[in-house]
């Protein structure tokens, strides 16, 4: 197998995005791209997800890779689009879930994507984060609440940030998602836009911060992303269909 040393050559700093909110100091946090891995075909390059049909061999040598940037192995989830989220601290490997939180140093929250829409949270005090998958259906089915509601921080305390996910101009929608989630929130009317009979464009980084100023949270960063447009830099489920994972990370670290 590849020395790390020369995984590490493939992937370095300029292969990921560090998040741009004023987190405190204690706060760190990743996004990876689809750049600086060792996979092929549809899954080139840095393919994080085991569920996609990439190489066995290519997705433990890229985990390999993005753990050298880490103080621990990522918790990683069985995402299903709901709205389960888990202590991220007493969590085993793979446990079903699209969200999870920890106040406990050096675990690392981890969310995986390709289109939906990744939400890092952190406390103004740098004593507690989540990391959240949040689809157009984990929205509609609370994720962004149950998160929250099981976080010790009051809500007015936590800071947000909205990593890449599809946007608002590529992301087409029937009259079905529209009508659910209007039914939810009338507000969530501003986040469509007709865009054709029966057809309309959502946006999620408009509909997440919705919910996130619903529950009380007012610093919200990020959402200047799309993975349907940006081919170079990440994996998109509605171009490509068979495609890989990006990984969106945060963990309580020293200062």
């Amino acid at each position: 197998m590849m020395k790390i040393q020369n995984l590490m050559k493939m992937m370095n700093k300029n292969n990921l995005i560090f998040p741009s909110w004023p987190a405190p100091r204690s706060i760190h946090a990743i996004q990876t791209t689809r750049n600086g891995g060792v996979s092929d075909g549809p899954y080139a390059s840095l393919n994080l997800a085991g569920h996609v049909g990439d190489a066995t061999k290519s997705i433990r040598m890229n985990r390999e890779m993005l753990r050298s940037f880490l103080p621990s192995d990522p918790v990683w989830l069985k995402q299903t689009h709901s709205s389960i989220c888990i202590n991220a601290f007493e969590a085993g490997i793979n446990v079903e879930a699209d969200a999870s939180f920890t106040n406990s140093m050096n675990v690392v929250c981890v969310v995986m994507t390709a289109d939906c829409l990744p939400v890092l949270l952190c406390s103004r005090l740098g004593n507690e984060v989540a990391a959240i998958h949040a689809g157009w259906k984990g929205l509609l089915n609370g994720v962004i609440e149950s998160t929250i509601n099981q976080m010790q921080t009051n809500p007015s305390n936590l800071l947000a940030w909205l990593g890449p996910a599809i946007g608002p101009q590529s992301f087409e929608v029937g009259n079905d998602v529209r009508d659910a989630y209007i039914e939810l929130d009338s507000g969530a009317k501003a986040a469509f836009v007709e865009f054709s009979e029966n057809k309309w464009l959502a946006d999620l980084y408009k509909l997440a911060t919705i919910r996130l100023r619903a529950k009380g949270i007012s610093q919200i960063y990020g959402g200047e992303y799309c993975t349907f447009k940006d081919k170079e830099h990440f994996f998109s489920y509605r171009r490509e269909g068979n495609t890989g994972r990006m990984a969106s990370l945060i963990w309580i670290g020293n200062d």
